[in-house]
């Protein structure tokens, strides 16, 4: 039995009431909120951009490295402080702006191992989207989720060029995919059809995993003419 009989196997067998490790739904209502209410300008801006991080993220990683960094820290200092003073509202702010000036300060001298745990929160996100594209059950999603992670970090401790090519093409794509939606969405005859594609399961883990593949080659590309590159120099 091949591992994609074994863990459908193991998800019929589940019990349909099992409280879910992710809600999956509530994220995707969260992107389809972006993407309804984003200006026609601000789409195009966000597309812009979506492209540099698909193309070019390599040349800037850095900067992103950081910027994710701070992010991340940001949402533990929030969550942290929420659990600890779930009534103090001034101490979740704080608690989310010093978690980013953290992050974002320790991501500079630990570079290597910021792309590596990146690129493997990135292997993460692809395998937990091919687990829902599958069709398997919301409800295990983190297993999709953390065989990716655990593939996506042993290739980004194996080769960091790779981790690099591998989170700036998925941010990438999800800018892009998001961006593009939208536009298509502003566009009445286009609507119906958006939301019916949005709400197909294989859709927009698809949407995501196509363009980071493109990003991926097209990155190993720009870098092979560039044969001073190199994660240790820059």
């Amino acid at each position: 039995m091949d591992l994609i009989s074994l863990l459908a196997t193991v998800t019929e067998q589940a019990p349909a009431k099992a409280a879910p490790l992710l809600d999956v739904g509530k994220a995707k209502e969260y992107l389809w909120a972006q993407i309804t209410s984003t200006d026609w300008f601000i789409a195009l801006l966000v597309i812009s951009v979506g492209v540099v991080y698909l193309l070019y993220g390599w040349r800037i990683f850095r900067v992103l490295v950081v910027i994710s960094f701070g992010f991340i820290g940001m949402l533990i200092g929030m969550l942290a402080c929420e659990k600890l003073w779930p009534l103090n509202g001034d101490a979740v702010l704080w608690g989310g702006v010093s978690g980013m000036i953290l992050f974002a300060i320790f991501a500079v001298p630990l570079m290597k191992w910021c792309v590596s745990i990146l690129g493997a929160i990135s292997g993460g996100i692809m395998g937990g989207g091919l687990w829902l594209a599958l069709g398997l059950s919301e409800n295990y999603v983190p297993a999709g989720f953390i065989a990716g992670f655990i593939a996506g970090g042993l290739i980004s401790f194996i080769m960091l060029k790779i981790s690099v090519m591998l989170f700036t093409s998925l941010a990438g794509s999800l800018i892009t995919v998001t961006g593009f939606l939208s536009l298509l969405f502003q566009y009445a005859p286009m609507a119906p059809k958006v939301e019916e594609y949005y709400n197909n399961q294989w859709f927009l883990p698809l949407a995501l995993i196509l363009p980071t593949i493109a990003g991926m080659l097209l990155q190993n590309k720009f870098i092979k003419h560039s044969p001073k590159w190199d994660i240790a120099d820059k």
